[in-house]
C-alpha cells in the first residue's frame, strides 16, 4: 500500500544532510512551509544551499534558518526587502553567499530541471553583470543568455491538502513555486493542512501529482498561513 504520509515533522525532514541543496517554496511568506523549516532548524543540518524567491522575512521561517547559521548560500531573485535584516547582516559580514537570479530565470531554470532539459536560452540578463562569463547567442535577431537548470536534493513546499499517495492541491497565492520545485528535487516534502482520503481530491484540481512527492505531513494550524 502506498502511503507517503508521515506522522511528525521530525520524520518529514529526517535524512536532510549537511551541505544539501534545498528548494523552499513561497513568495515571501505566502506558501512558505514554516513548520518544515522550523523542523529543519531543530534537525541540525548545516552548510545548506537554499533556493527560494526571497531571502527571508522578519525572523521566522527562512529568516530563522539563516539566523541559525545553517545556510552557506542563497540562490534567489529578491534578497532584499524592508524586513530582510537577517540576510542583509549576514551578507554584509561575508557569512552567506548570494547567487542573484532574475525571477523569470529562476522559474525557468527550475522548470528546466523538472523537464529534464540540459539548459535554456533566455533574454533576461543579457548585457548586464548577471550574464558575465555565460554563453550568449543571437537567435532571430535577439540576444540570449544560456542558463543551466536548478536542481535540488530536497524541496520543502506547502500545499493545502494532500492524500496518502502524495497528490497535492494548493490554496490561492500559496501555490507559487511549489509545483515546479516538486519536479526538480530528488526528495519533495510537503506540509499540508490536512491529509484526505483517496478519491476526495478532485482529479481536475490536483496540481502536483503524487509521483513528484516522497513525503507529506499534516500540520494542524497550517491553513491560516496558506496564502
Amino acid at each position: 500500500m502506498i502511503n507517503k504520509s508521515v506522522a511528525t515533522l521530525d520524520e518529514a525532514v529526517a535524512g536532510i544532510f549537511d551541505g544539501a541543496t534545498i528548494m523552499i517554496g513561497g513568495f515571501g511568506t505566502a506558501g512558505q512551509p514554516t513548520h518544515l523549516i522550523d523542523a529543519l532548524i531543530a534537525q541540525g543540518a548545516t552548510g545548506l544551499t537554499i533556493i527560494n524567491n526571497n531571502a527571508g522575512n522578519g525572523e521566522v521561517g527562512l529568516a530563522a534558518l539563516l539566523k541559525a547559521g545553517r545556510v552557506r548560500k542563497m540562490v534567489c531573485s529578491f534578497p532584499r526587502q524592508v524586513d530582510s535584516q537577517i540576510f542583509d547582516d549576514l551578507y554584509r559580514r561575508g557569512k552567506v553567499e548570494l547567487e542573484l537570479v532574475p525571477q523569470g530565470n529562476l522559474a525557468a531554470r527550475i522548470q528546466a530541471a523538472g523537464s529534464g532539459l540540459g539548459a535554456v536560452f533566455t533574454p533576461t540578463g543579457y548585457g548586464t553583470p548577471l550574464a558575465e562569463g555565460k554563453e550568449t547567442r543571437e537567435i532571430d535577431g535577439r540576444h540570449y543568455v544560456l542558463e543551466y537548470p536548478l536542481k535540488a536534493d530536497f524541496a520543502l513546499i506547502k500545499a493545502y491538502e494532500g492524500d496518502r499517495w502524495g497528490n497535492l492541491v494548493y490554496r490561492k497565492a500559496a501555490r507559487n513555486f511549489g509545483p515546479i520545485m516538486a519536479t526538480a528535487a530528488n526528495v519533495t516534502i510537503a506540509e499540508v493542512s490536512r491529509i484526505v482520503q483517496l478519491g476526495e481530491l478532485d482529479p481536475e484540481h490536483i496540481v502536483t501529482p503524487g509521483i513528484f512527492v516522497q513525503r507529506l505531513v499534516a500540520v494542524e494550524n497550517s491553513l491560516a498561513q496558506s496564502a
